[in-house]
């Protein structure tokens, strides 16, 4: 998409805008090809959030096969795509054929960007529903994604994961669900928790990741029986002025290179409002049988501070991530979210503070785990693998 960014965002009123619709709309931003700029995409993930949209933003560099994929895993209302590399010829007729192979053809496509008017015709002839040029108001871009919400039907008739997305968004609405899904409770349920900023969202697209490279590697990802397939759920905080979301976990994940091996959902809720999980976790293992079911389920929660800890309740291992600077022994002795650990991450372990931090955790842990990454680089994340395998 594409808007002047001569304008300051904090002159976009935050107003809840969507509360008449059928559902919150959910719009999948993404840049696709090799446009590596992503300031007006942020402009416009702001307003939209600001309006009352869940926005789920992908990053940069996509492909049409990883945008198509994510659409659909989050049953998105509307994919909105920008590029400036002119290959709109080429890769928006390419992202409309994806989605179609992927059983969700019926999803529009917005895409924005440098698109000359003479090319216009061509993307709408290929199947894109809207084209946006340099110039267009955030409000006419907020009324766009408004007018491509329509009621959710209980069936997607297509394919089996296009169906799973539908009813995870039905059940996190507290609706029904069609009468024939499959409900079975994962092997493996897995609660990483933690506080904003210490990683959480980097440790688990590290950890899915390794995870799938096992498995494809024949080496039992999913280990004891358990399917070699692994799912993620993943929550940010909802907004409590305009009930908007910015729904950011996508951005760690390469998806270019995951494909379709990790189903991943995005969510919002307001507090810790779990509600839905226990349904939403059945319905992701029911979804697939055989080698394609999801033996494991990751749930990321919510920025969490002491007394969040319901997550507990839903996983069978909770994972807590502390990284250095969080406070004293003392502090932490008295913050409820570590009497929840199973295991213990010391990430960012490359920051000053690192070993002030283990020693305090040895103090607290007894003989719980205590492993230390630096998630970004991809340091120490096997070996976490190897320990919530074990635990779980």
């Amino acid at each position: 998409m594409s808007v002047s960014l001569n304008t300051p965002t904090t002159e976009f009123e935050k107003k809840d805008r969507c509360a008449d619709l059928p559902h919150r709309p959910r719009v999948l931003l993404g840049k696709m090809g090799l446009d590596g700029h992503d300031r007006g995409v942020k402009v416009i993930a702001r307003a939209l959030r600001d309006s009352g949209v869940h926005v789920i933003y992908s990053g940069l560099w996509q492909t049409p096969a990883s945008l198509a994929v994510s659409a659909r895993d989050e049953d998105a209302d509307v994919l909105c795509c920008s590029m400036m590399s002119n290959s709109h010829l080429v890769l928006g007729p390419k992202l409309v054929e994806e989605l179609r192979r992927l059983g969700r053809g019926d999803l529009p496509v917005y895409m924005g960007g440098i698109l000359p008017q003479e090319d216009l015709p061509t993307l709408m002839q290929a199947g894109v529903s809207r084209c946006f040029t340099t110039g267009v108001g955030l409000m006419d871009i907020v009324n766009a994604v408004r007018g491509a919400v329509v009621p959710r039907h209980k069936h997607v008739e297509t394919t089996a994961t296009a169906q799973l997305a539908r009813d995870i968004s039905l059940l996190h609405d507290g609706k029904a669900v069609r009468s024939d899904a499959a409900r079975r409770r994962p092997g493996r349920v897995i609660g990483i928790t933690g506080a904003p900023g210490a990683g959480k969202s980097t440790i688990v697209a590290q950890l899915v990741g390794e995870f799938t490279r096992r498995a494809k590697a024949g080496g039992g990802g999913g280990g004891g029986g358990v399917s070699g397939r692994c799912a993620v759920v993943a929550f940010d905080p909802m907004s409590p002025i305009t009930g908007g979301a910015l729904l950011g976990d996508r951005l760690r994940v390469d998806f270019n290179a995951l494909g379709e091996a990790v189903f991943y959902r995005s969510l919002a809720i307001a507090g810790e409002d779990y509600r839905a999980l226990p349904e939403i976790v059945e319905v992701i293992g029911g979804a697939h049988g055989g080698p394609d079911a999801y033996g494991t389920v990751f749930v990321e929660t919510v920025g969490a501070g002491q007394n969040e800890t319901r997550i507990r309740s839903h996983a069978d291992k909770t994972v807590v991530v502390l990284t250095p600077g969080m406070g004293d022994a003392v502090q932490m002795d008295k913050a409820g979210i570590l009497e929840i650990a199973d295991l213990f991450v010391c990430n960012k372990c490359d920051h000053p503070g690192h070993h002030e931090l283990m020693r305090d955790l040895k103090e607290i842990a007894g003989k719980r785990p205590i492993v230390e990454t630096v998630a970004s680089r991809g340091e120490g994340i096997p070996g976490l693998l190897d320990a919530v395998l074990a635990m779980a």
